[in-house]
């Protein structure tokens, strides 16, 4: 589980004294999702540039130039790969673009082997995005729309280009995008978004509503365009590879701090994927194993509705 934040100030309408409060009030918001790292990468005099640590939000401070008017954002609750190791940390720039993800991808080291992709030292699932969309050697919404259909799992990537062009492209997890009137913020949930915007006495004017296979490119004028693709929602890979069981369960566990670890985890999990503790916690109490919970996280609407009809039937 991990957070994705940022903004794009399309009107020039935030000093940067603001950008670097509303990015660290962010940050820290976000930390809910994820403490393992933090990271930005942003545009500055022609090149992209990544800050990025193995340490907590609240731990850094941001000092954005002036000229930056585009920053992507990530938190990080590490699932694979040692965040004390920064390169395995988002965002990943390749000095074209900058990539972050949001999820757990499981068929990373399949594609490694058939699309022949280069070894690596970065340890990261995510990291097969960054070489799948290097490989395609352009960046465009046909290339991104053709990474995301080979990716199994669940995720919202960030991609950013030289040209200050953003793109979202979103699987099964959760985005939200607020238009304030000269500036758009973004985080992975609406609960972390309007809480930062209490903190920084924010209203905003509209959402920019995204669904699942869509790719939402926002320009440096703030201009929005979509295109789409077919999410891969095979899951033969993840259930013949345990290494893929993103919450690694263990057949026998005796003791109760280790269940209740498990648990906590599976529910945090739940949330990043919009899926509530009440539903996660009603199918645990009703019986339903952890693995078949998680296994339910990739398709939410089955998740809500088995929850919804156990629950009235328990009550």
């Amino acid at each position: 589980m991990c957070s994705l934040f940022g903004l794009i100030d399309y009107q020039n309408a935030l000093t940067t004294r603001q950008r670097n409060r509303i990015l660290q009030v962010l940050a820290k918001e976000c930390e809910v999702r994820g403490t393992d790292a933090t990271g930005i990468a942003y545009n500055f005099e022609g090149s992209i540039k990544v800050y990025k640590r193995p340490l907590a939000a609240h731990k850094l401070k941001f000092h954005v130039p002036n000229e930056v008017h585009v920053v992507m954002g990530h938190t990080c609750l590490a699932t694979q790969g040692r965040p004390a190791d920064n390169f395995n940390n988002h965002p990943w720039s390749t000095g074209t673009f900058a990539l972050a993800h949001n999820g757990v991808l499981w068929n990373d080291r399949e594609l490694r082997q058939t699309e022949k992709l280069p070894d690596t030292h970065i340890q990261t699932d995510s990291y097969v995005a960054v070489q799948l969309l290097e490989q395609a050697k352009a960046l465009d919404f046909t290339t991104i729309s053709a990474m995301a259909e080979k990716i199994q799992g669940s995720f919202v990537f960030t991609v950013l280009d030289r040209d200050d062009n953003l793109y979202f492209v979103r699987g099964d997890n959760p985005l939200v995008i607020f238009d304030f009137g000269g500036f758009y913020l973004y985080a992975s949930t609406e609960e972390i978004l309007r809480r930062a915007m209490r903190k920084l006495r924010l209203y905003h004017q509209e959402a920019v509503n995204t669904e699942g296979g869509d790719i939402l490119k926002i320009d440096r004028t703030g201009q929005c365009s979509f295109a789409h693709f077919t999410p891969n929602h095979s899951m033969e890979h993840f259930r013949r590879n345990p290494r893929f069981r993103m919450l690694s369960w263990f057949d026998e566990v005796d003791e109760p701090e280790a269940i209740d670890w498990q648990t906590d985890l599976l529910i945090q999990t739940a949330k990043s994927m919009g899926v509530s503790e009440d539903e996660v916690l009603a199918l645990l109490d009703l019986g339903y194993d952890p693995c078949e919970i998680e296994e339910l996280l990739y398709n939410p609407a089955l998740l809500h509705e088995a929850a919804a009809e156990l629950l009235c039937a328990y009550y």
